[in-house]
């Protein structure tokens, strides 16, 4: 959408109206070998959000992250060569690792599907419950600060605070994932110097209005930031289960070696 921020609400419709269309075509891409989901199983969804916003990214104003720092370029570039060429489990996505996976970690940007949250709040927490492979965030509003520097974990260290209606989530302690800015928003991991600012808020009685800031000096050559709505899940929710217990790793990778 080039330097438009927002669809008018015209423009909205035919966008909508657009990828209806597409999505209607199961295959629009014939594969050359096995394949992978096709829409039938994708959630590209139906409606554009309800700010009707034109992309996640919110500045820079033209909706584009930032160019990566060199180091981060290079780190990519290397991590794409071993994805496409795997000399063991190691060289695999986190997700295909049954480690991670990038809905979980802050910023909660969505994938083509499964992109579902339980939010269970309590006096002194806020539990964000992630469907893909059933991770749990825990953000402390009981004002305890950060924990140590040398405590590093897979979705950082979240605490959280009331502004008037807004809470506002504030996230550190990253261990080392191998880079945020990996394929779909951090799908190889990222970094210990990766800082992210959340704020929810209602947006109306059924929309909540999700904002973040990135801040990864490592990563981005400066601070960016974004926002997306949220509505409740009709249901029912199918449980997300891929190949428990990492049984399709052996078969993939000797697969993959044969076919070498």
């Amino acid at each position: 959408m080039k330097d438009k921020p927002f669809f008018t609400p015209e423009e909205a419709a035919e966008f909508e109206r657009q990828e209806s269309a597409k999505n209607e075509d199961l295959s629009p891409t014939p594969s050359v070998n096995v394949g992978t989901y096709n829409t039938a199983f994708r959630e590209f969804g139906a409606h554009v959000v309800k700010t009707l916003r034109t992309s996640i990214v919110t500045d820079p104003p033209d909706g584009r992250l930032p160019a990566l720092t060199p180091i981060a370029a290079a780190a990519k570039r290397q991590r794409m060569q071993r994805l496409r060429n795997p000399a063991s489990a190691l060289d695999l996505g986190l997700q295909d690792q049954c480690l991670i996976f990038p809905t979980s970690v802050p910023p909660m940007i969505p994938y083509s599907y499964n992109s579902n949250y339980q939010i269970i709040q309590t006096k002194d927490q806020v539990m964000l419950q992630v469907e893909m492979i059933h991770e749990t965030r825990v953000i402390r509003l009981d004002g305890t600060p950060h924990l140590p520097q040398n405590v590093r974990l897979w979705l950082g260290d979240s605490t959280g605070h009331w502004e008037n209606k807004t809470l506002v989530v504030d996230t550190t302690n990253f261990n080392d994932g191998d880079g945020f800015y990996g394929d779909a928003g951090g799908m190889f991991g990222w970094d210990r110097n990766l800082h992210v600012v959340e704020r929810f808020s209602f947006l109306d009685p059924k929309t909540i209005l999700y904002q973040f800031e990135i801040d990864d000096p490592t990563a981005f050559t400066k601070p960016w930031k974004g926002e997306l709505t949220m509505q409740p899940a009709p249901g029912p929710i199918y449980e997300y289960a891929c190949h428990e217990g990492n049984y399709a790793l052996p078969n993939l990778m000797n697969a993959y070696r044969i076919h070498q």
